[in-house]
């Protein structure tokens, strides 16, 4: 199985499963630290069915917007049927390798449980990086630790048992690479951000 049948196929119970009241009460306290603003538009990229948006809605306010892709239809399904009617939302199919977005369009792009699941990270962070305003903000963040997340990953299904996050050293060469700069890395036990700013 291909990761992306395999989110297709775990849509249907992805917030049953996932959705859960300590998850709420981890976003509460992560969100700010995001250092997001009100009237910013926001790419939040691997959306999956939109665990972020109402924090980011409520962070952006009524003259922000969000952009949520996902490269799962089934994801981006249920994603439009809680989030599609909200003015200041737009939910799309789209791969994060391969953006169909314009250059310079967004100030912040937000990653959260999408990192290690990207096929081609290099390709990815390029696209961010296109689509960033100058000195915009990338966002990556997971509610596990990258130990944690290895140790999760290996026994859910083999589509992402190797699925993991780069250590420190190979993140801050991967985003420097790809053109971000002011990288910090906070990576514990239930959490992991990592921000940096395009050049």
């Amino acid at each position: 199985m291909s990761r992306r049948a395999f989110f297709n196929e775990a849509a249907g119970k992805w917030d049953e499963k996932y959705g859960t009241p300590e998850l709420a009460c981890f976003l509460e306290r992560l969100i700010p630290s995001f250092g997001l603003k009100p009237g910013q538009k926001i790419l939040d990229a691997g959306t999956g069915t939109g665990v972020l948006i109402p924090y980011l809605i409520q962070t952006v306010g009524p003259f922000g917007s969000i952009t949520a892709i996902d490269y799962a239809k089934e994801m981006v399904k249920i994603c439009k049927s809680k989030y599609a009617q909200l003015l200041t939302v737009t939910v799309e199919n789209q791969d994060v390798e391969t953006l169909n977005f314009p250059s310079k369009c967004f100030d912040a792009v937000t990653c959260f449980g999408l990192f290690p699941h990207l096929e081609n990270k290099e390709k990815a962070l390029l696209q961010m990086n296109r689509v960033l305003k100058k000195r915009g903000k990338l966002i990556i963040a997971h509610a596990l630790s990258s130990a944690e997340i290895k140790a999760r990953h290996k026994d859910v299904t083999l589509a992402v048992a190797k699925d993991t996050l780069p250590n420190e050293k190979e993140m801050n060469r991967l985003l420097n690479n790809a053109g971000f700069v002011d990288v910090c890395i906070r990576d514990e036990p239930g959490c992991y951000l990592c921000t940096s700013r395009k050049l």
